[in-house]
């Protein structure tokens, strides 16, 4: 009968605290600060995942924004073949 209290199953509550009695959840977490993020939460941080191979390539979240900055500055530079109004404009002589 002995073994069998032994083998016995832990209840949900029972295992529900599983946590060792030397790691006292108040004294770890007392200086803890609630809300600590929140602020950068609300300023609209946009976190975004990114894939392995791009992640080695640009290693710091400055090295990813600076190269974005620059597709964007490109993106902007009028495409090769088409004319923009200027030059139309001045070509009527």
């Amino acid at each position: 009968m002995e073994n069998e209290k032994l083998m016995k199953k832990k209840s949900k509550d029972e295992r529900a605290d599983d946590l060792r009695a030397e790691y006292d959840l108040r004294e770890l977490l007392k200086e803890g600060v609630q809300g600590k993020y929140a602020d950068r939460f609300r300023e609209g941080a946009n976190l975004v995942l990114l894939d392995q191979d791009v992640a080695e390539a640009f290693p710091t979240d400055e090295a990813v924004n600076e190269a974005l900055r620059l597709v964007v500055q490109l993106r902007k530079l009028p495409k090769p073949g088409k004319r923009t109004k200027t030059k139309e404009a001045g070509t009527s002589i």
